[in-house]
């Protein structure tokens, strides 16, 4: 479910206390980039999912593994 997805990352991020603009800074893209995965309307590349998962110590399965699938 995308929406479950979507919660999941903010969820980390808020719990690292990073902002869109400062979690966009350490993965390398903008901070509408980061704003637009959280609301489901961009789909990153898999390099970006990691990065993503590096900067906020999650893995692939805990942010972005669709259960439902």
């Amino acid at each position: 479910m995308v929406v479950m997805k979507n919660k999941r990352l903010k969820m980390a991020r808020m719990e690292h206390d990073l902002s869109q603009e400062e979690l966009a800074k350490k993965v390398g893209v903008t901070r509408q980039t980061i704003g637009l995965i959280e609301l489901g309307k961009y789909n990153p590349t898999l390099n970006l999912c990691i990065a993503i998962c590096k900067a906020l110590n999650k893995t692939l399965d805990e942010l972005f593994w669709d259960e439902e699938m």
